[in-house]
């Protein structure tokens, strides 16, 4: 059984733990709370993008564009992956989650281009001897528009030059408050089915559409701007589910401490008093021994 002093030393050692995990689930409340005040912000944009392609769609269903079908030709070669993770650790199954989805998609296609948003990404690849293409360095802790745009113009150069047939994106969506989903989302070619509309009726009245140039050329300047806001969606979710796995994460951690902290308490106060009870013990037994060395040395000068 350890004594009082080793007990002391542990439970002042969790103590001090627990002052780092407050703080991390403080500073990740914050975060959290500014990112998803942020991507409010901007979602109006991107809704209006989205509304403006189901407009196009509709107005020229059978319009043949790159952006959009199966993406399949005769130069595609691979399918391209964007992963999202974070930069640290500390956040629960986040990362996991995330890295197991990708590898499996990546072990079950023959060719493939990776690029990686976070360190974890990274060096989980490396360490598993997995070709990165691209990493994007200090994206997953400030994800921003201007980062959004520069991964979408990268990933839709691949798409254009035929390098991939496909471009999906692996990251983590925020359900609610407490949970949290891993998905796998397609952003190259486009499909038509997700932009359309219910029927109208015919006696409704609909606006009318002039292209200028041509449709063709309009996609080619809406659908780029449409793929930066879909990735800066996604980077954002990623932030913020990050952000709120660790602090579920920290709430864990401080609740374990506190029960170990409580057991400690009673391993304490059980020790010290079995100490204080073999002082009184000791100091009893003294006590009679001397009575009867008394006792004995009266005895003796009685004789």
């Amino acid at each position: 059984m350890a004594n009082t002093r080793e007990i002391q030393s542990r439970m002042k050692s969790i103590r001090d733990t627990m002052k780092i995990t407050n703080a991390m689930y403080m500073i990740s409340s914050t975060k959290l709370r500014r990112a998803r005040r942020e991507l409010e912000e901007t979602e109006p944009y991107f809704y209006t993008l989205q509304s403006m392609l189901s407009r196009i769609i509709r107005h020229v269903p059978k319009m043949e564009h790159l952006y959009f079908g199966d993406g399949k030709t005769a130069q595609a070669k691979k399918k391209g992956f964007l992963v999202v993770t974070g930069d640290k650790g500390m956040a629960g199954a986040y990362n996991h989650n995330v890295l197991k989805l990708a590898k499996e998609q990546i072990e079950s296609c023959d060719k493939y281009a990776l690029a990686v948003v976070g360190e974890v990404g990274r060096q989980y690849f490396h360490s598993q001897k997995i070709e990165v293409d691209d990493h994007f360095l200090y994206t997953a802790q400030n994800p921003t528009m201007h980062r959004a745009r520069e991964i979408a113009a990268k990933a839709l150069a691949l798409y254009e030059t035929h390098e991939v047939e496909e471009v999906w994106m692996i990251f983590t969506m925020m359900v609610n408050a407490v949970q949290t989903q891993t998905k796998m989302m397609r952003l190259l070619p486009l499909s038509k089915e997700d932009f359309k509309t219910p029927e109208i009726p015919v006696n409704v009245y609909q606006e009318e559409f002039r292209f200028e140039p041509s449709p063709e050329q309009v996609l080619d300047h809406v659908v780029p701007n449409y793929v930066s806001g879909y990735i800066y969606g996604a980077l954002m979710e990623s932030y913020c589910s990050e952000h709120n796995a660790r602090m579920t994460a920290m709430q864990a951690a401080n609740d374990s401490a506190q029960a170990m902290i409580r057991e400690l308490s009673i391993e304490y106060n059980r020790v010290r008093q079995a100490a204080i009870t073999q002082e009184i013990t000791e100091v009893v037994s003294g006590a009679k021994a001397q009575k009867r060395k008394r006792k004995k040395k009266a005895k003796g000068a009685a004789v």
